[in-house]
């Protein structure tokens, strides 16, 4: 059996470069392929391979006092699901590069799914800030009043959206699997918001729990080749295509730009429209 593991970590870490060096190791003797971001504040990983492989991981992963706690999120998928194995040291488990220093690990109270669930029902006017891309929420995103589904290609991005958002109410905010959503929070508590509360496990612990019958309506997207994931027979597609404008997930990159672009799969056999302009691409996607 193969699966998918997502999980990360805030803590400090003297030696990245020792971590990075032993992940290299652990996960290539495994025969796991995904993603790892060491840095000095934590990591941040998505992996592919067999479940006894994914358990062995996990194992030695334990062994380490600074990891030992850490929450793991399974998904269908496998280790075919990445092109390789990519671990490398950066500044940020995630990036957003405020101008000013901040304590990552001051992040805000999480909320469980079922109390996110509760907390949303009870008070349905809550602010809710989508912390991820544009071209994540497209497909995807909770069904509330006020939602904030920024328009924005990268997290680093989310900050002037932040900075016109009123300090002094409560603001939810969510994202995949909970990493920038937690950083976020973080970072928005230094920024001087008074109460600011992430998704504990991010959309896909919510999706886990309440599959398609809680507030969460479409797919969520994932950064590998599925692309997106569904929560139950009964996952929706919300997003209109391009091209023919009928409801579909399903994505592909613009021709001209490189941008994202929801356009179904009948349609990604003929020639497309640009994202800016409406005429048909000069190519036509194989």
């Amino acid at each position: 059996m193969k699966k998918i593991i997502l999980y990360y970590k805030f803590c400090s870490i003297d030696q990245p470069k020792v971590i990075q060096l032993w992940q290299n190791e652990l996960c290539q003797r495994l025969n796991l392929k995904g993603r790892i971001i060491v840095s000095s504040i934590g990591i941040n990983g998505t992996l592919g391979g067999n479940l006894s492989n994914l358990k062995a991981y996990k194992k030695a992963m334990k062994a380490l006092d600074i990891f030992s706690d850490i929450e793991y999120k399974l998904t269908d998928g496998s280790e075919f699901d990445f092109p390789k194995l990519s671990v490398k040291v950066r500044p940020e488990p995630v990036t957003l590069e405020a101008i000013k220093e901040f304590n990552a690990f001051n992040s805000s109270k999480g909320l469980s799914p079922k109390q996110w669930h509760e907390y949303l029902t009870e008070h349905p006017q809550t602010l809710v800030l989508d912390a991820r891309n544009y071209y994540e929420s497209e497909i995807g995103s909770f069904k509330v009043d006020n939602l904030i589904k920024p328009k924005i290609k990268t997290f680093k991005d989310i900050k002037p959206i932040v900075a016109k958002l009123p300090k002094d109410q409560p603001i939810l905010t969510y994202c995949t699997g909970d990493v920038r959503c937690e950083y976020l929070s973080a970072y928005m508590q230094s920024e001087g918001f008074e109460t600011v509360h992430h998704l504990r496990g991010g959309i896909i612990k919510y999706g886990q729990t309440y599959g398609d019958g809680g507030l969460w309506q479409g797919k969520c997207y994932v950064f590998d080749r599925r692309m997106q994931l569904g929560f139950s027979k009964k996952a929706q597609d919300i997003a209109q295509c391009l091209v023919c404008q009928n409801k579909t997930s399903d994505q592909v990159n613009c021709d001209d730009c490189n941008r994202q672009l929801v356009v179904c799969l009948n349609c990604q056999k003929q020639p497309y429209y640009h994202c800016q302009n409406p005429t048909v691409s000069s190519r036509t996607r194989k």
